[in-house]
């Protein structure tokens, strides 16, 4: 683990360098850009049963593997690549989350064709404003909420996995849809 970076009071994290510079640059911040939202997407897919920081050192790795998330490279991507990621180091090597990548591209692609972008649908579930929470610690931010109920919901009923509702409101968290940066955050702003 890198050495501490400061001793700010953050919403989580070890104060790593790079789980700082997440927390600080990344999370909460709205993302409306379609090949972002993908890869937070899939990232917190993989995050599921693991450490956040567990999934940001294999950052890279992921980028590599999944084509910089390019939904369609993804999309396309062969039963023998899909194999051949199982035995790479630079990512976890989930039997279930690794082929479920290809499967969720698919219909990430088909949203895009329906709604213009997967960004209009994500966002007008919040009427394309980002909301504030304002939470007096992190002990209180909830694992999930009646709106990342419904987008799980919905996208599971589209064919989607690992999208359930705690991992949504991750997600939500995470492309600044919600921004849940406590009170005791130094990057929470009233």
């Amino acid at each position: 683990m890198a050495d501490p970076i400061d001793d700010k009071p953050r919403c989580f994290g070890s104060h790593s360098e790079l789980y700082a510079h997440y927390h600080d640059t990344e999370w909460g911040v709205p993302v409306r850009d379609d090949q972002m939202l993908f890869e937070m997407l899939i990232l917190e897919g993989a995050h599921a049963g693991l450490s956040w920081e567990t999934i940001l050192k294999k950052r890279d790795g992921y980028r590599e593997v999944y084509h910089n998330f390019d939904v369609n490279r993804v999309a396309d991507m062969t039963d023998f690549e899909l194999h051949k990621a199982l035995s790479n180091p630079g990512i976890v090597r989930h039997r279930q989350k690794v082929p479920t990548a290809r499967k969720n591209a698919r219909i990430y692609l088909e949203m895009q064709k329906e709604f213009g972008s997967f960004s209009n649908w994500l966002w007008a579930h919040v009427d394309d404003k980002p909301i504030k929470g304002n939470w007096p610690s992190a002990a209180e931010i909830p694992a999930k909420t009646p709106l990342a109920e419904a987008i799980s919901k919905d996208l599971k009923k589209r064919g989607m996995s690992f999208v359930g509702p705690t991992i949504i409101y991750a997600y939500l968290q995470a492309v600044g849809v919600v921004n849940d940066h406590h009170q005791g955050c130094w990057c929470y702003r009233p």
